[in-house]
């Protein structure tokens, strides 16, 4: 970052900015990663092993991708609740609408990366039946949410530099797509995050606007293509996202842009009128270091501030393949949705549109009528944002 981004980066944390606060304990779920592929199920584990990969150190060494299964045992424990307007609490799954055609990779080494779209099925060597059609039958139960990650979950000219660089990052890359992987991101950071480089410098690390607004519009191509409609919430991978990235989004109908913990601010309006949220509680039974306990006081940190709890809960924790983490995740899951509605029995539950509309007109539609929630328009800054 050169002095004079440093310079405005000070000057904007201070400038005052209109945030929105509630009059009533809101509840949105923000999920990342779903219809990514990892490891490829039980083959691709021992494969990897074979290949001399030490596995398991750490959770996602297990990430796979979800079966209809785990949706369905999703669904049945978000069914199990309701707000205090009869309304179940709905998943917004941020969607990874492409693959990489690991088998093309590795086939066509010279050639550009090439990557399959969801909407007409997974890479060679992956099975998943039912898969699609258990994503759109909780959709139409108001249970699922889909919005837009990505079209790749990892930096693109990050990957095809180390590939055609060779030595050890070649060698790692072709080993993980010979066993149906693409990758795992804590043991190869380098291959970044879909719009954002990390090997760069500081000024050069986000890519282009013109192949951010590229990718995005592809993107775009792929949700429409999978879910009959096009994404009004995004997320960007590893949340690494700049003001050409919000552009973009803005352009192609995208209308809420959801950040990450690290500063919880209030929700508010950038100047391309996207409304970005940020996430408060990290829900990730998958991590060893998680308690029901600490969401449950982070949540009630949000309330008593006005703000709505945000919850993220990543794809992996209600995988069951190569480990289970969904049974104690939906046990958590149930725990803190049962403590949620007992101690605030005025709850509501939203996803991200909902807020959206409820910020513009004061209200928003569920279970067949307007919900009206006082919202209070007040001024902070950046730099005053308090941690949780």
């Amino acid at each position: 970052m050169n002095p004079v981004q440093s310079l405005w980066q000070r000057i904007r944390s201070r400038l005052p900015i209109d945030g929105f606060y509630f009059g009533r304990p809101l509840v949105l779920f923000q999920s990342d990663d779903w219809g990514r592929v990892g490891v490829r199920d039980r083959e691709g584990l021992e494969q990897l092993r074979s290949a001399g990969i030490e596995l398991g150190q750490r959770p996602y060494d297990f990430y796979s991708l979800e079966t209809a299964e785990d949706l369905n045992a999703l669904s049945v424990t978000l069914k199990r609740h309701r707000d205090s307007s009869g309304r179940h609490p709905c998943m917004g799954m941020n969607f990874v609408v492409a693959n990489l055609d690991s088998t093309g990779a590795i086939e066509n080494p010279d050639a550009p990366l090439k990557f399959l779209s969801l909407a007409e099925g997974l890479p060679q060597g992956w099975k998943r039946p039912n898969l699609l059609e258990s994503y759109r039958s909780g959709i139409a139960d108001g249970i699922f949410r889909p919005a837009l990650h990505g079209a790749s979950h990892f930096c693109t000219p990050a990957v095809e530099r180390n590939r055609a660089g060779g030595g050890e990052r070649g060698r790692l890359l072709e080993m993980f797509w010979r066993a149906g992987t693409p990758y795992i991101h804590w043991r190869m950071p380098w291959v970044g995050y879909e719009y954002w480089d990390p090997e760069q410098p500081n000024d050069k690390r986000f890519l282009s606007a013109e192949v951010q607004r590229e990718s995005i519009g592809h993107s775009v191509g792929g949700f429409a293509k999978l879910f009959s409609a096009l994404p009004r919430s995004g997320c960007a991978p590893g949340y690494r996202a700049n003001d050409d990235t919000h552009r973009a989004w803005a352009q192609h109908g995208i209308r809420v842009a959801q950040n990450g913990p690290e500063a919880v601010l209030p929700p508010h309006f950038d100047r391309h009128q996207l409304l970005h949220l940020s996430r408060a509680v990290e829900f990730e039974p998958a991590d060893s270091a998680f308690s029901v306990e600490q969401c449950l006081d982070k949540a009630d940190r949000c309330f008593s501030r006005g703000m709505p709890v945000i919850v993220s809960v990543h794809a992996i924790n209600f995988h069951s393949t190569l480990r289970d983490f969904q049974a104690a995740t939906l046990q958590a899951l149930d725990q803190f949705l049962t403590a949620l509605k007992t101690r605030h029995s005025d709850l509501l539950y939203l996803c991200d549109e909902d807020l959206y509309d409820l910020v513009q007109r004061g209200a928003y539609r569920a279970c067949g009528k307007e919900m009206s929630v006082t919202v209070t328009r007040k001024k902070f800054s950046r730099a005053e944002a308090q941690p949780l």
